[in-house]
């Protein structure tokens, strides 16, 4: 399914589908297993904060920028969370190691 495709979007999010031209992880380990796996560049990231019952798969959608931090991989990152203090965690997040790069 992923032949021919130069770069990729992920849509973190546990219920609202995936626009068409994203990849849809509905957990952080999920979204992990899937950037380790491919050899197409990541274009963007567009992440909710809660995950419901997937967080027990990996936590809330923070989780995956602590671990996209760790691994020094600064995709784009779009949130589109609902959770207005996740939504804040998330920006300080982005704020703090993002906007370094």
């Amino acid at each position: 399914r992923l032949r021919g495709r130069k770069d990729m979007k992920i849509w973190l999010d546990d219920l609202r589908p995936a626009p068409k031209e994203y990849i849809w992880c509905r957990s952080v380990n999920e979204a992990i297993r899937f950037i380790k796996s491919t050899d197409c560049e990541i274009e963007l990231i567009d992440c909710d904060h809660d995950l419901g019952d997937y967080a027990k798969d990996g936590g809330d959608g923070i989780k995956l920028l602590d671990w996209l931090a760790e691994q020094r991989l600064f995709y784009e990152i779009h949130l589109h969370t609902m959770n207005p203090v996740g939504r804040a965690n998330m920006e300080r997040m982005i704020r703090r190691y993002w906007n370094d790069q």
